[in-house]
């Protein structure tokens, strides 16, 4: 028996449907936003669609094929589909778009569940790193890597890098968004226990990964996510730059006045 493909659809129909269905499911979205006269930029869209792409591609096709042997294969998919995709398709504010198009009182209801206490306690930057990035020390450090490549841990990888990077640089809304200061802080720990597991894979191999596959993919991991990471970093910076310029218009100048 082929131990390689547990767990993963042989001709990847599902991996493949389900991002079409993510990208038809847009399309008819931005339609119906259309309709109710919000417009929607293409860059959106395109992000939305790019992100999708690299999700389909870490999941079927051949790089997917490859990552069962090839674990710098196998890095590669998990920085396109963990950390790349992620962030393409919260540059695309999927809930800014679900809000422009759907009718007044679901819109609302959405709203309702926005500022709800589980979604704030789900979407605080913590919470998300520790399921992100924590979820990766799970599957490679204890002894859990062969079954990394079924659909489960697929989707949480997924799911967790788009969860943390819409708590640190998301621009949908978000009623509990937390402070600036502490979401530079949690992507500056999460940057360095990414960097940190990365090398961990460079001293001592996964369960089944040969060490000279591993010292190559813990290098794809380490370098491949720096690129991911300096991307998030910019996004913040740009952030904080335009908080504090707003902070500065908005404070009242004192002048004092000379005494004769």
């Amino acid at each position: 028996m082929n131990h390689h493909h547990v767990g993963l659809v042989p001709d990847g129909t599902v991996q493949v449907l389900l991002p079409a269905c993510a990208l038809a499911g847009w399309l008819v979205a931005v339609r119906a936003a259309r309709r109710r006269g919000r417009t929607w930029p293409a860059t959106r869209t395109v992000s939305w669609s790019l992100g999708l792409a690299c999700a389909g591609v870490a999941v079927a096709g051949p790089l997917a094929a490859a990552g069962h042997a090839d674990f710098r294969a196998h890095m590669t998919g998990h920085l396109l589909l963990g950390m790349l995709a992620p962030l393409l398709v919260v540059s695309a504010r999927p809930v800014t778009l679900a809000l422009c198009a759907l009718p007044a009182r679901d819109a609302r209801r959405l709203a309702e569940v926005l500022r709800s206490r589980p979604v704030a306690i789900l979407t605080h930057p913590v919470v998300a790193a520790v399921l992100d990035v924590g979820g990766l020390w799970v599957v490679y450090r204890t002894g859990l890597y062969p079954a990394a490549h079924s659909p489960l841990v697929q989707a949480h990888v997924f799911l967790a890098g788009a969860l943390f990077t819409a708590s640190v640089v998301g621009r949908d809304p978000a009623p509990h968004r937390a402070a600036l200061e502490v979401r530079a802080a949690v992507l500056v720990g999460v940057m360095a226990a990414h960097g940190i597991l990365a090398k961990s894979l460079y001293a001592g191999p996964p369960t089944g990964v040969p060490a000279a596959r591993a010292e190559a993919g813990a290098q794809v991991m380490y370098y491949g996510g720096a690129v991911v990471e300096l991307a998030l970093l910019v996004l913040l910076g740009v952030e904080w730059y335009r908080w504090t310029g707003r902070r500065t218009r908005h404070t009242p100048i004192r002048r004092v006045r000379a005494r004769g």
